[in-house]
């Protein structure tokens, strides 16, 4: 019974910070040079994670970490509303009010990253191996309801009361009261439901020598790996049209007609992008699973790689014609997002491809922290792009962007038969 709610609150605080920020700053009129700026920072906990990981492994146990987590992002989740900034526009960024509110985004993001490190290796060590496979989907269907929850009903409910109240400051406040209360409810039923397993202890390798020096050769074998330059290069640019696109999704479909967008309502972004769009997302995700078992990595990768890049095309459509038939919206952006489910299912498969050997688990550790640097710095400038070529010319240019996933995917070597179900 803990299962299910472990994985949703692994989920809850990532979408706050990873997705609710942007549409939050964006109604409150943040340009979105700015916004894609300072809301892509926050991606950096999880980039950096490797580098603590080992002490989240050696310190206390796996089940105290996790707890400590949900108490320190349900205080930061419950300050937040009370410490929005009251200004709109481009004063936004001058108001103390809103740097205050961005270290509250930067304390739950470290603790989500912390906390997504505990909880995967405590569902390890509570489970036996069997037991682990059997829930394997029942996480992973809460961390996607999470998806739904943060990305789809909250935003949903910001954009109602904003239309009934007219006042964004008033929405955005209920709407974080409310994810804050459900999160802290979530870390109340945690502090007796979750089990203590015995091997959920302090690690006896405590001395400080030996930590480092294990932790120095994970990353001297890592990068002395055959073919890593490739490696890594494939890791950063493959995603790279998705990168700049995903970032500026939102602000393209709140955005007014005449700068440009689909001027749709906050609570019609989080129908269509925060419920159909996940759930394509997750169709494709399935399916790509499916078809990577049937027929191994190598040959998965091209399909794959034209998956992720060719829907992309959807939002030149968009951005050129403007429909305001959301029946059209939501097709593109489910084309878009089942696209990218199934293409990156090729990335994932590369990333536990390459991970294998010694130091497996930790290598996987230090690919996750490419897969999440090649987000984080595409979206950093992804505004500024906009703002410079307008939503045609920035979709344009994520279409160019696809030159550099064939790029990556050509010159990609893997073992034919590595992934294929035997």
């Amino acid at each position: 019974m803990w299962i299910p709610t472990l994985y949703f609150a692994e989920g809850i605080p990532y979408f706050i910070v990873n997705n609710i920020s942007v549409v939050m700053f964006k109604n409150m009129g943040m340009p979105n040079g700015m916004l894609a700026l300072y809301t892509s920072l926050l991606y950096l906990p999880w980039v950096i994670k490797p580098l603590w990981s080992p002490f989240v492994d050696i310190i206390k146990s796996k089940r105290w970490w996790i707890l400590s987590m949900q108490i320190l992002m349900s205080a930061a989740m419950l300050l937040m509303p009370f410490l929005l900034p009251q200004t709109l526009g481009e004063e936004l960024a001058d108001s103390p009010m809103f740097f205050i509110t961005l270290s509250l985004f930067w304390v739950t993001a470290f603790a989500s990253a912390t906390h997504d490190i505990a909880a995967d290796g405590f569902y390890m060590l509570a489970l036996d191996p069997s037991r682990q496979a059997g829930f394997v989907g029942i996480r992973s269907t809460f961390y996607r309801l999470s998806s739904i929850f943060g990305q789809g009903v909250l935003v949903a409910l910001a954009g109602m009361l904003d239309s009934r109240t007219g006042d964004v400051h008033l929405a955005w406040k209920i709407t974080l009261i409310v994810s804050a209360l459900i999160f802290s409810a979530v870390t109340l039923y945690h502090t007796w439901s979750l089990p203590k397993p015995a091997s959920d202890r302090m690690s006896a390798a405590t001395d400080a020598r030996q930590i480092f020096t294990e932790f120095k050769r994970t990353f001297i074998t890592f990068f002395r790996k055959k073919g890593v330059l490739m490696a890594m290069l494939f890791m950063l640019l493959y995603r790279l049209p998705e990168a700049f696109l995903v970032k500026m999704m939102n602000p393209f479909l709140l955005d007014p007609m005449a700068d440009g967008g689909l001027g749709m309502s906050t609570q019609s972004v989080g129908l269509v992008y925060g419920t159909v769009g996940v759930a394509a997302l997750t169709a494709g995700g399935i399916i790509g699973g499916l078809a990577a078992a049937r027929w191994g990595l190598k040959k998965s990768l091209w399909p794959m790689a034209m998956s992720l890049t060719l829907p992309c095309l959807s939002f030149v459509f968009l951005a050129a014609y403007q429909p305001d038939n959301l029946w059209i919206i939501g097709s593109c952006v489910a084309l878009d997002q089942f696209g990218y489910g199934f293409g990156f299912t090729a990335y994932m498969l590369y990333l536990m491809y390459f991970s294998e050997g010694e130091f497996k688990t930790a290598h996987y550790s230090l690919c996750t922290a490419f897969m999440a640097l090649s987000m984080m710095v595409p979206g950093m400038v992804a505004g500024y792009v906009q703002e410079g070529l307008g939503y045609t010319g920035f979709f344009i240019f994520v279409m160019l962007c696809c030159l550099v996933t064939v790029a990556v995917t050509a010159m990609l070597k893997v073992n034919p038969e590595y992934g294929k179900k035997r």
